[in-house]
């Protein structure tokens, strides 16, 4: 088993990693308050919540549960750093109705019967997802062949778990846990939410008085997608309700509505009509009103997907900045300073910066002490 790095913990690597290892049409989002009903609702249906957390050497010994349903995925830790990865694929492979890609479609396949120990172990041994986790690894100026040293009391060392939904009951998966942890029950997408909050401030409120260092993240369907779905739908009405509009004895349509139905006529056709919503008995003033509301809708869903696309696009940029390698740079600029001598002075700024930063947070930690 080769080397696994860590993960930054951000939406755009996270959204990266699960495009990369082939699952098609989720979006991660972060979650930022419990508290925000507004963000919790907009982004339905959630899948999965991730939530990370400083690690500490003694791991906490949960009630976990021995016997479990055999379609939920758990699989075990076996290897370091590893977490972000299988935090993700603890919500994808136990999310249904998703498009997850022929690799994690035969890796779920193959690994069905196993205990969640063995699990673990093919998940660390899967060449596919090992590449697409490394994709993210920093590059190094010098190769050590020696073993890298286990984390120690003091590193800072962080790790990812899930909680998901399954089943009417909700589950927290944490691969260093001998098994699932369940939460509770629910009794619709939304109420698991719920059950899960109460868990995730309890493990905040346990490490409030000494550590900040939390992310939560939701994994769910994406923006795009689903705004592409409803800009169809409301495009689709639009059509219906022009052409009745048009219809009525003693209407005419104005110039913006004779654009949108000429246009709107080279993606629907007349099978189109026959299905769902009718405008037969509205009035022509009536029709006018819906009419002005559905296009103030499709301006938003064309919003939210050009918000998305951007958004996607500084993704992009971003994971680009930390897969490149900067180190020639750096070796250079090092060569240039010392060649026009001020790289001396340089090192120097640092050092004194470095005893500063240091006697300031001594300080600080005598003031705590007091």
């Amino acid at each position: 088993m080769s080397d696994w790095c860590t993960i930054e913990s951000d939406p755009g690597v996270f959204q990266d990693l699960i495009s990369s290892i082939g699952v098609k049409g989720i979006g991660v989002e972060e979650i930022y308050s419990l508290e925000d009903d507004y963000l919790l609702q907009s982004i339905q249906p959630i899948h999965g919540l991730i939530f990370l957390f400083k690690w500490e050497k003694e791991v906490e010994k949960r009630e976990c549960l021995k016997f479990y349903d055999n379609d939920l995925f758990f699989a075990n830790q076996v290897i370091t750093n590893a977490c972000a990865t299988q935090a993700i694929l603890s919500v994808i492979l136990n999310t249904k109705n998703l498009e997850i890609g022929e690799e994690l479609n035969n890796f779920k396949s193959f690994t069905e019967q196993l205990d969640s120990q063995t699990k673990g172990l093919a998940l660390s041994n899967s060449d596919v997802i090992r590449q697409v986790h490394n994709s993210f690894a920093r590059p190094e100026p010098f190769v050590f062949t020696e073993k890298k040293r286990a984390a120690k009391k003091g590193d800072e060392v962080y790790h990812f778990i899930s909680y998901i939904p399954f089943k009417g009951k909700v589950y927290e998966l944490d691969g260093l846990q001998e098994g699932p942890i369940l939460l509770g029950e629910y009794t619709n997408e939304v109420d698991w939410i719920e059950v899960a909050k109460i868990e995730i401030q309890k493990r905040i409120e346990k490490y409030a008085a000494n550590e900040i260092g939390f992310n939560l993240m939701a994994i769910c369907q994406n923006k795009e997608v689903q705004a592409t779905q409803d800009l169809r739908q409301q495009s689709l009405r639009l059509y219906k309700a022009l052409i009745t509009l048009k219809g009525k004895e003693g209407s005419q349509l104005n110039q913006l509505q004779e654009a949108q139905l000429n246009e709107l006529s080279k993606e629907f056709n007349e099978n189109d009509l026959k299905a769902g919503e009718s405008f037969q008995n509205n009035t022509i003033e009536q029709l006018n009103q819906q009419i002005l509301s559905i296009q103030h809708e499709i301006e938003r869903q064309r919003a939210i997907i050009a918000d998305e696309q951007r958004k996607m696009a500084y993704y992009k940029v971003e994971n680009a900045r930390r897969r490149h390698n900067y180190i020639p740079f750096i070796v250079e600029l090092l060569k240039l300073s010392a060649k026009k001598g001020v790289l001396s002075n340089l090192v120097e700024t640092a050092r004194q910066k470095k005893k500063e930063k240091s006697q300031q947070s001594q300080q600080l930690k005598k003031e705590e002490n007091k």
